[in-house]
């Protein structure tokens, strides 16, 4: 649940935009319900509602809450056009992980590696993520040359800034470029490389070091051990986004993190529940809270999506009948197979390594799934609880709305990345990297079962474990991209190149397009290798 106030819905962030303008003019609007910078930064307690408003950009897409309109971006329903909902969905979708059984618009073209540069889901993710970068340059303006607490929300937003230029470079490579140096108002942004801009958010969170606040500081703030995460994340798939591997300075960045006080959650489950904010592994969440963030899109849509076809609630009012896992992953990655199911246990609950959290009826659902459309063709998937860990409601329980924060960065993704970043040369020590990927593997299995050896410790291995750990926390695609597997055929699944058996796809969908709707409003932008406009 969330703890950082994000209830300020009602920021006129529009106003803001325009505020430079109103200040060459040295005026003030006669009505007081007209907001500026003027009169929205007129207190320490308007700074943080208006810091606030960054931080629910990435929970919810619209002024009032609730889906009830005056949404952030145009173009898309205003609940599907939500930060986190696209962001899952693009990064779960096209992979091995998730399979989407809905028909609304062209949701099924991920899973089949068909999309296109106007498809209206990449247009939503990318519109969401320069949205969120305008609002934090707003901020950041407007603060720049203050001290203190303020300085530090300065960091914050100059944190989520970089967060969402991470998922532009890994999304979209060369993308459109804006700053607080650039003034409100009608302009063409020029287009950065894909190069200059892992520099750009490399640099800006080298300078955050010293300005976020220590490990810890405020629950679901931007601290420094996010900062050193991202910037584990950047260096991690350097090679990928610049052709130069980094993996030494992505264990510099990791060493920090482990450093900082964190611990492994003993009980994996609870980092997925309601009061998650409870977790010792939590470094940096997407919060939410059944009262005050309440949108169909983030939790509340990857919990309801994801239930249906006799599925145990947990604590939601009823399934959508949406998302689910396809076989391949759970054979593939936890050796689970339908004979492992029962009617009277559908939830498989002597599973082995208990991180695998599935349901499948065989009187109800089907393993292999001849038709994408049925829900009850495939796997369910009932690892998100809206439930708090001793089984009671939720904080701010409500019937529809969730209260289950994303895990965005967690302890356990930093000992993944460490072993990774061993293994590929980046330096380090293999008993501390054995050490690491074991004490995930005994909380999973519960003792010591499941431990590997040294001679055991490979890529292949590592990918298959992130996926086991990290499932459904829209890490997939990135993953699959710096591993080679995302692309091509060495590497099918089901569905994959809208063929049941599987079947390769081109590598130029390794990035998504820019969306034709903003290469046909910007002259500086040029499309992505492999896409027409």
């Amino acid at each position: 649940m969330k703890k950082i106030n994000i209830s300020f819905f009602l920021f006129i962030i529009t106003a803001l935009f325009l505020s430079s303008c109103v200040k060459d003019l040295d005026v003030e609007p006669i009505d007081p319900n007209v907001s500026t910078a003027n009169n929205v930064f007129d207190s320490p307690e308007a700074y943080k509602q208006a810091l606030a408003k960054i931080y629910a950009s990435y929970a919810v897409s619209g002024q009032t809450g609730g889906g009830g309109g005056n949404g952030d971006i145009r173009g898309i329903d205003e609940n599907f056009g939500n930060y986190l909902r696209q962001l899952w969905g693009l990064q779960e979708l096209p992979t091995d992980e998730a399979i989407i059984a809905w028909d609304d618009a062209t949701i099924k073209n991920f899973h089949w590696h068909t999309w296109a540069s106007n498809d209206v889901f990449i247009a939503a993710l990318y519109s969401r993520i320069f949205y969120s970068i305008s609002v934090a340059n707003e901020f950041i303006r407007n603060t720049a040359n203050e001290t203190g607490d303020i300085a530090v929300m300065n960091a914050d937003a100059r944190f989520l800034r970089a967060f969402s230029y991470y998922h532009a470079i890994d999304m979209f490579g060369n993308v459109p470029f804006v700053t607080e140096a650039d003034k409100p108002g009608a302009f063409s942004p020029t287009q950065i490389s894909r190069a200059d801009l892992f520099k750009y958010i490399e640099e800006e969170l080298i300078d955050l070091d010293s300005k976020l606040g220590a490990p810890r500081f405020e629950y679901g703030r931007a601290d420094q051990a996010a900062g050193w995460m991202l910037l584990a994340k950047l260096y991690m798939n350097a090679e990928v986004y610049t052709g130069t591997a980094k993996y030494a300075e992505a264990i510099t960045q990791l060493n920090k993190v482990i450093a900082a006080g964190y611990s492994i959650d003993p009980t994996y489950q609870n980092v997925f529940r309601a009061d998650n904010n409870n977790s010792p592994e939590m470094i940096f969440p997407i919060c939410f809270d059944g009262t005050n963030t309440q949108q169909y899109g983030g939790m509340t849509f990857i919990l309801h999506a994801s239930n249906g076809g006799g599925m145990p609630l947990n604590g939601i009012d009823g399934g959508w009948g949406g998302i689910r896992a396809i076989k391949d992953f759970a054979e593939n990655h936890f050796g689970v197979l339908e004979s492992d199911f029962s009617s009277s246990e559908p939830e498989y609950t002597t599973i082995a390594d208990k991180r695998g959290m599935f349901y499948f009826n065989p009187d109800e659902w089907v393993w292999d799934i001849a038709n994408v459309g049925t829900f009850t063709q495939g796997v369910g998937v009932t690892k998100f609880k809206n439930i708090s860990a001793d089984g009671s409601p939720a904080p701010n329980a409500h019937p529809t709305f969730a209260s289950t924060d994303f895990p965005v960065f967690r302890l356990a993704d930093a000992y993944l990345m460490y072993a990774e970043a061993f293994v590929r040369g980046g330096g380090g020590d293999e008993a501390t990297a054995l050490g690491y990927i074991n004490s995930l593997r005994q909380r999973a299995y519960g003792d010591n079962s499941g431990d590997i050896t040294a001679g055991e410790l490979t890529l292949d291995f590592l990918l298959s474990e992130r996926a086991r750990e990290l499932y459904w926390e829209a890490q997939r695609r990135t993953d699959l991209i710096r591993f080679g597997k995302f692309t091509g055929g060495d590497y099918v699944w089901e569905w994959k190149g809208n063929v049941q058996a599987g079947t390769s796809t081109e590598s130029h969908m390794d990035l998504y397009p820019i969306p034709s709707n903003d290469l046909n409003a910007n002259p500086n932008l040029k499309q992505n290798t492999g896409y027409t406009n």
